[in-house]
């Protein structure tokens, strides 16, 4: 699904009021959920308009090169570390508010499945799931840095 794609089903969703919507295809699950004003559990920065709906986008079993399309530094690859990388680009927010405790922290255990953080594209937010269990080993990003699809942003090791 490419951006384009995604636009318009937004648009759609905006145009015919529907507050909520999932989707999976080819190793990919995607669900929106409008969130109303006093759902939305994430402060924007100062300045920064209020967002609009949530969307929630997790691989369903995806093969693994399909996921990676640049490969592991060599020393992660043979520790047989884990790297969860953006699957957008946005700005990566460790906390759900500006108040609120990170989601993980390095040498956190997670399960899959559990939020790790959030990405913000285009006033939506995105919350990245870990895909492995495990201990959380490096995190690169601080709460407001922009990221790049691909990048690394949790390393966990199995």
């Amino acid at each position: 699904m490419d951006l384009k794609e995604l636009k318009e089903i937004l648009q759609i969703l905006e145009e015919k009021e529907i507050t909520e919507f999932e989707l999976e295809e080819e190793g990919m699950k995607l669900r929106i959920r409008k969130a109303g004003p006093a759902s939305s559990n994430h402060q924007a920065p100062p300045g920064a308009l209020p967002p609009a709906p949530v969307v929630l986008h997790a691989p369903v079993s995806a093969p693994r090169a399909a996921a990676a399309p640049e490969p592991l530094p060599a020393a992660e690859e043979e520790a047989g570390l884990t790297v969860v990388k953006s699957p957008i680009v946005g700005t990566f927010y460790r906390t759900p508010d500006p108040n609120a405790p990170p989601f993980v922290n390095v040498g956190d255990r997670v399960r899959v499945g559990q939020v790790l953080c959030i990405i913000e594209a285009m006033k939506l937010m995105n919350e990245i799931e870990a895909e492995v269990a495990g201990e959380v080993v490096r995190i690169p990003h601080e709460s407001g840095q922009p990221v790049q699809y691909g990048e690394p942003l949790f390393t966990i090791r199995p």
